[in-house]
């Protein structure tokens, strides 16, 4: 098994714990009898969640408050965790958001925010955390990715492009560790039924029903993943054909056939 054994001093540390993949994630990890550390900006989701895990699973459960885009904040967020006297063996990268609409149109400050979330905080926490597991011999990176990572789409420009680092990436970070006795995983899901359409400005209506994923299927297919040692997981059939399809398509017919299609303004 790639996981390590839960321990009381060990935790998995869940990013965008809050809602949707992240709290299913974490419901995952606590079932196998792992400690979990939430986090996310609304902390009073994640103490109703700590709740909730702690008393089905018996775990230890914490929560820290963090805006993730802030290198401050994350800053802040490692001391306490540390100070809680918690190793981080399995981290998490899920927190991000998406943008929807043509790229000229867009408010180019809320596109760096996405840029330092999706990007700059998934390789600033495995900076700090994934060389203190390969010390320690054992531990796990789950990165959230999406279908998205595997073409470039009008109309989301800057989300695809982050999920395509976020995905070469732990590609290359997972050849990087091995032998090492730690492990990294992308996980790539499709639409997923989540606040991400609301907060992304998309109507996720337009999407036929059979299309979107729940959320916890995605989640407990990212920690099969993660307990079996793979390098990339994506859920569904479908999702496996579409990302086969956009890698190889033709990139100009593609774009073209995206841009007259996607459900966005």
């Amino acid at each position: 098994m790639a996981l390590p054994p839960p321990n009381a001093d060990s935790t998995c540390l869940v990013t965008g714990a809050s809602s949707g993949i992240g709290a299913d994630i974490a419901r995952a990890m606590a079932a196998r009898g792992h400690g979990v550390t939430l986090v996310a900006r609304r902390t009073e989701r994640l103490e109703k969640l700590a709740a909730e895990l702690s008393d089905r699973n018996r775990v230890r459960v914490e929560t820290v408050g963090c805006d993730l885009g802030s290198s401050d904040a994350r800053q802040r967020m490692r001391a306490e965790i540390e100070e809680r006297g918690l190793t981080v063996e399995v981290l998490v990268n899920n927190a991000g958001f998406g943008s929807g609409g043509r790229f000229d149109r867009l408010d180019p400050e809320r596109e760096l925010d996405l840029v330092r979330l999706n990007v700059e905080a998934v390789v600033d926490l495995c900076g700090r955390y994934v060389p203190k597991m390969v010390a320690r011999g054992r531990g796990a990176v789950l990165n959230l990715a999406s279908t998205a990572a595997f073409q470039p789409l009008p109309r989301q420009a800057t989300y695809a492009a982050s999920k395509a680092f976020v995905l070469a990436f732990t590609e290359a970070l997972h050849q990087d560790l091995a032998d090492t006795g730690v492990t990294a995983t992308t996980l790539c899901p499709g639409p997923v039924k989540t606040e991400f359409w609301t907060n992304a400005g998309i109507e996720a209506e337009g999407l036929p029903g059979f299309l979107l994923s729940q959320s916890a299927v995605v989640a407990e297919a990212g920690v099969k993943g993660l307990e079996k040692g793979r390098r990339v997981v994506v859920p569904g059939p479908l999702n496996r054909a579409g990302a086969l399809g956009g890698q190889h398509a033709p990139r100009g017919l593609l774009l073209r056939v995206a841009g007259k299609v996607y459900p966005v303004g």
